[in-house]
């Protein structure tokens, strides 16, 4: 079987969830046993790193660099010359003219549901590109069973062509003590925090996070917890507007935004944390959440969309929209050593549960499937 995989996502400078989960389970499907026997033609952008993927004799790179329109050009017009058996696309968009099958992956209608926190062309391109790539697919990934729902409910998309594949978080571990102080210190870090990782977005709740955050301290009178964001700033979020005037001066002074966080940190950030605090409106997965098990930090996240999935019995749930409820499950997350032991124990056994391996072996089934061979 000839399989066209669309790598273009992976050779990002800063990768986030969408590119780290392109780069994870392409190396997780090439390391399969069944695909040695297997085809594989990988297309860029741009020449990928030679420590990137395994270097192997039935995998051709094909490096087709372009500005602007890069599916629905070069990489369209590759397909049409090389004919492949089955055509794998990670993150949400066929080429509008392309021939022969298709298996894709969407991650989320967050667009759909929260359509000012994208720019207006953005937010067409997303709604024009994901209906058209749910209706093309013969086979289409959903991260979870929320996004399945949405597909179906929003797009008509055929329950029967979806298949859920949860991504996992594998490549993140618990760090070291030496790590953690490293990280600590380099981003002037307090010794006692909690911590939120995501594009700093309306969709993530980030106001009301905060509003709980100061909330708790008037409680508490903690004296020296402090409120982590780690993230980009996404489209319409302005911290002068969405973040300082909700906080009281003593909280504004326990926040610290970080901006965009390497790879290399990630890991000792949440290792370092008392909890992480996702208190996400909509997720189409959440993999903070997961990445924090991993590391062994207790979560406190959001009861709704994909995140109750994901979390099972493995974390604190409250909800999004109610502020006095957050700061509630802040004063439990932080005091309950209980409470914390036990979310711990269970959120490394939870996350263990979702490998890339059984992710790729559920992807080749849904190649083999849409290529006619299953």
């Amino acid at each position: 079987m000839h399989i066209a995989l669309d790598a273009s996502r992976i050779t990002a400078a800063r990768r986030t969830g969408t590119e780290n989960y392109a780069l994870q389970l392409i190396r997780a499907l090439l390391s399969l046993p069944e695909s040695a026997v297997q085809r594989f033609s990988l297309y860029f952008r741009q020449p990928p790193s030679p420590d990137l993927l395994p270097p192997l004799p039935n995998v051709e790179y094909r490096i087709l660099p372009a500005r602007r329109a890069w599916t629905h050009t070069r990489f369209a017009l590759a397909l049409w010359r090389d004919q492949p058996d089955v055509t794998f696309v990670p993150a949400h968009t066929l080429p509008f003219l392309m021939r022969g099958r298709a298996v894709v992956t969407v991650h989320d209608l967050g667009y759909r549901f929260f359509p000012k926190a994208h720019r207006p062309i953005a937010r067409l391109y997303l709604e024009l590109t994901t209906r058209y790539s749910a209706w093309r697919a013969d086979r289409v990934l959903a991260d979870s069973h929320a996004t399945r729902r949405d597909l179906i409910a929003q797009y008509g998309t055929a329950a029967a062509k979806i298949r859920v594949v949860y991504p996992s978080a594998e490549g993140v571990q618990r760090a070291s003590a030496a790590q953690i102080a490293a990280v600590r210190a380099a981003h002037k870090l307090p010794e006692r925090y909690l911590l939120f990782v995501g594009t700093l977005q309306p969709r993530k709740n980030i106001t009301r996070l905060a509003q709980a955050f100061a909330m708790y301290l008037v409680r508490s009178g903690d004296p020296d917890l402090g409120l982590v964001l780690a993230g980009q700033r996404g489209w319409r979020f302005e911290p002068e507007r969405d973040l300082w005037p909700h906080l009281p001066k003593a909280a504004r002074e326990r926040v610290r935004l970080l901006g965009y966080v390497a790879d290399s940190d990630v890991a000792a950030l949440y290792s370092g944390a008392l909890a992480l605090v996702f208190p996400s409106l909509y997720e189409g997965f959440g993999l903070p959440v997961l990445e924090a098990m991993q590391c062994g930090t207790p979560v406190l996240c959001a009861n709704t969309s994909s995140l109750p999935e994901v979390a099972g019995n493995a974390a604190l749930l409250v909800n999004p929209l109610d502020v006095a409820q957050i700061a509630d499950g802040i004063q439990q997350i932080v005091t309950d050593a209980a409470l914390r032991s036990t979310l711990i124990e269970r959120g490394r056994a939870r996350a263990a549960t979702f490998t890339w391996r059984r992710a790729a072996q559920q992807t080749f089934q849904a190649l083999c499937e849409a290529a006619g061979c299953a």
